[in-house]
């Protein structure tokens, strides 16, 4: 009998069913070896005992962990759902995930050092701000798949952010708007072809002379100073598209309180199709980026190069979609 406070171990279940440690070794397994009633003897006193096999001691014995690290910012309401599907991916090619978060307090570099500590099989990071070159040094310690952003010298998954904002300047045209502003990432991974892609959406449209690209931000709080900005203009944007949807609602919460209707006043756009852009009291025309897709070839490629697979393209780039709701309507000045 195992001790209360202690966790039950392969002993524990060989004594209570009555058979020796090998045996209960075989049928925890799942191997051949043991009979029919014998194997049901030793599933019941575990399940009694309350006993889960050590898969990770099995596994790392075995010089494998089946582990992969993931980077994230937690500032970001897109890496929530990067996550989430890479939860998936991961299950579905019978890998684990092992998580580490950047915070204000917590640099990348330190949370790298943590996975590496965990013993993952190969990392993926989510936006990362590294350097390029300091990727590169990774890279020769473990594979490293990068999402979300442009980089040499790594395997990266990326959107066509380029072509999103093409998407958003194109359907605003379209509903008649002509200044059309853009509230950038600044350094932010993604946020200079996003910024390129409005000016050339804006030339290829003819609207050159409205080009407005405005210092925004990664947060609420970023959008909220640029939307004042804005606001105060003599002759203010009727559309408005949005480095990231989070940054987008800080917009929308400074339009609402300045008694701007959304969208007969202003339009807006924003990027990621997060799960903010998703609920009902947002309901954010957003450009989306392709999670599922994106996460399946982010583990796909990270297990290839744990296997030692010939890779042909480092990069693979993802198209976007935009999706509408209720943020955008026709012009009306």
């Amino acid at each position: 009998m195992a001790d209360a406070d202690s966790r039950p171990t392969l002993a524990d279940v060989a004594a209570r069913a009555g058979v020796s440690k090998s045996l209960v070794s075989l049928v925890m397994r799942d191997e051949p070896g043991a009979g029919a009633e014998t194997r049901r003897r030793v599933l019941k006193a575990a399940d009694e005992l309350g006993y889960h096999p050590d898969s990770r001691a099995r596994l790392l014995r075995s010089g494998r962990s089946r582990l992969l690290g993931v980077v994230f910012g937690i500032q970001h309401a897109f890496h929530v759902d990067l996550v989430t599907a890479l939860y998936t991916a991961a299950r579905d090619s019978g890998y684990e995930l092992a998580l580490s978060a950047v915070t204000p307090d917590r640099d990348e570099t330190e949370a790298t050092t943590g996975l590496l500590q965990d013993r993952c099989e190969a990392l993926i990071m989510l936006g990362p701000q590294t350097p390029a070159h300091a990727l590169a040094r990774l890279t020769t310690r473990l594979p490293v798949v990068v999402l979300a952003r442009g980089v040499r010298g790594a395997d990266v998954i990326r959107t066509a952010d380029a072509d999103g904002l093409h998407l958003a300047v194109d359907h605003l045209g379209r509903l008649g708007h002509q200044r059309i502003a853009h509230i950038d990432g600044g350094r932010a991974p993604g946020a200079a072809d996003r910024r390129r892609g409005y000016r050339e959406a804006m030339d290829a449209s003819g609207l050159s002379r409205h080009v407005q690209i405005v210092a925004g931000g990664l947060t609420e709080q970023a959008g909220t100073t640029a939307a004042r900005a804005l606001l105060d203009q003599s002759h203010p944007p009727t559309a408005i598209t949005v480095f990231n949807d989070r940054c987008a609602t800080g917009v929308l919460d400074v339009l609402l309180r300045g008694g701007k209707r959304v969208p007969e006043d202003v339009s807006v756009v924003g990027y990621d199709d997060s799960h903010l852009a998703r609920l009902a009291h947002i309901n954010l025309t957003t450009v989306a980026q392709d999670v599922h897709t994106m996460t399946k070839l982010a583990v796909a490629r990270a297990i290839e190069r744990i296997e030692g697979a010939d890779v042909a393209h480092r990069t693979i780039v993802v198209p976007p979609q935009l999706v509408i709701r209720g943020t955008t309507g026709p012009a009306t000045t």
